[in-house]
């Protein structure tokens, strides 16, 4: 089913406040409320892939589209700043926990 143009335009904002939410959620450190929103925006997205077709948007309806598309990539960037130190983290305890267990599986430590 196609989706009118005002119902494309609505989905796009309604992206926007949920990466705003995520923005949120990452600024907080709540890591899996961000991961829910992240799955909430993608159910979006898919809605919007699968029925978005070719959605004639007026001028209006236009502008508002890329200004959504506008604010989601500001939040997502900001996103990736806050997120980008702690997966590196993250990633460096799990390494290190890796490296532990070869040690005391090699030595028995």
């Amino acid at each position: 089913m196609t989706m009118s143009g005002q119902e494309v335009v609505t989905t796009y904002e309604t992206m926007v406040g949920i990466t705003e939410r995520m923005l949120d959620a990452a600024s907080a450190n709540e890591w899996d409320r961000l991961a829910e929103l992240e799955q909430e925006c993608a159910r979006h997205a898919n809605r919007l892939k699968a029925n978005e077709g070719g959605a004639a948007l007026g001028g209006q309806e236009r502008l508002r589209k890329v200004n959504a598309i506008r604010r989601m990539l500001d939040f997502d960037r900001q996103i990736r700043d806050l997120t980008m130190p702690w997966m590196a983290h993250l990633s460096s305890l799990m390494k290190s926990t890796s490296t532990e267990r070869r040690v005391v599986r090699a030595y028995g430590v």
